[in-house]
């Protein structure tokens, strides 16, 4: 299935229906006066949480959606039918945006919520109405109110408790999928991931959802590579793991790929910066115990300069010092769920 996670929709409620000009007709009641019933209210547009629903990809071919009409009343008083709400499932975590104003209409994170995007009009008033002691027999009668109509753009924000962040190939989907149940694509070349990746980690009373993005290259911020267009799907998160490559090119040493991930991040929002952020120092199984020692003393120093203050060794592909991580985040995200509560 494709990833999509935005979209740009035109969206319109339906015309609340015409009030009905009717008097009222039976034997030996030759004026029985005024009987014309209201028109019915439109229907509005609501979008609904599904979990079931993890991509916009429903609204990629289709762009404009339209509630019905409400219905014309009728003699004998009877206000006419209101037309059916129109309701669209979206994936949970999905911003509804004035396409205009760029304002944020609605955050659509509760489950089986409901969220009314645009409402329909309401039904115009029959003659009836207008009876008075003076008109005893009104013609007028009013046609129903216009639905509202907006131009809406839909994003997509990843709810996760953990993001990982890191250059292409520097181990991220290969601890997703070692920790996880999670199976996202694992290559030896840039850019194997190209969706974000979610994966829920289990504990004995608990669980937590670790989000995973494409590799992240310098420029990104600007458009370059993939990441740019996924970091929005970490911005709900409350920790973020900056996974290093210890075994990289001879043009990104371990610190300079840390200082470009978070310039990337400060580039693109500001926000992102004052995460609570953690190294990982990934693929110790390539190294030598005097090389790895070395790494150990500088690269916690050189961080910690920086205010990032826990550093983890790991080996994704063999499972190395994962499960001392797994119990720090295990109880990182415990302490972050408790604050909220």
């Amino acid at each position: 299935m494709n990833f999509i996670d935005e979209a740009f929709l035109e969206v319109k409620a339906g015309n609340g229906g015409a009030g009905a000009c009717g008097f009222r007709r039976e034997k030996f009641i030759p004026f029985g006066g005024p009987d014309g019933g209201d028109g019915g209210k439109g229907g509005d547009i609501i979008f609904k949480v599904n979990l079931n629903k993890n991509t916009l990809i429903d609204f990629r071919n289709t762009r404009v959606f339209a509630a019905k009409n409400g219905k014309t009343g009728a003699g004998q008083n009877m206000t006419g039918p209101a037309a059916p709400d129109l309701i669209l499932d979206i994936p949970q975590g999905t911003i509804i945006y004035d396409d205009e104003s760029n304002d944020i209409l609605l955050d659509c994170c509760e489950i089986d919520q409901l969220y009314t995007v645009v409402k329909g009009g309401d039904g115009g008033q029959g003659n009836a109405r207008f009876k008075t002691s003076r008109n005893r027999a009104p013609r007028k009668f009013t046609l129903g109110f216009e639905g509202e109509v907006r131009k809406i753009r839909l994003e997509l924000r990843s709810l996760a408790d953990v993001g990982l962040v890191g250059m292409p190939n520097a181990g991220k989907s290969t601890f997703l999928n070692t920790v996880s149940a999670a199976k996202p694509k694992i290559g030896s070349y840039p850019f194997t991931t190209l969706r974000p990746h979610l994966g829920t980690i289990q504990t004995s009373d608990s669980s937590y959802v670790i989000a995973d993005i494409p590799g992240l290259i310098e420029g990104a911020s600007e458009g370059a590579g993939l990441g740019t267009k996924f970091l929005k799907h970490i911005s709900r998160t409350g920790l973020l793991l900056l996974f290093i490559d210890l075994y990289p090119d001879e043009n990104h040493s371990t610190i300079d790929q840390i200082k470009a991930l978070r310039g990337e991040l400060k580039s693109y929002e500001e926000d992102l910066t004052q995460k609570e952020a953690w190294v990982v120092c990934n693929k110790i199984d390539l190294l030598n115990d005097e090389a790895l020692d070395e790494l150990k003393i500088s690269i916690p120093k050189e961080v910690g300069k920086i205010g990032i203050k826990n550093v983890y060794f790991i080996s994704a592909a063999t499972g190395m010092g994962t499960k001392d991580l797994l119990n720090a985040l295990t109880e990182e995200i415990t302490n972050i769920k408790s604050d909220l509560a």
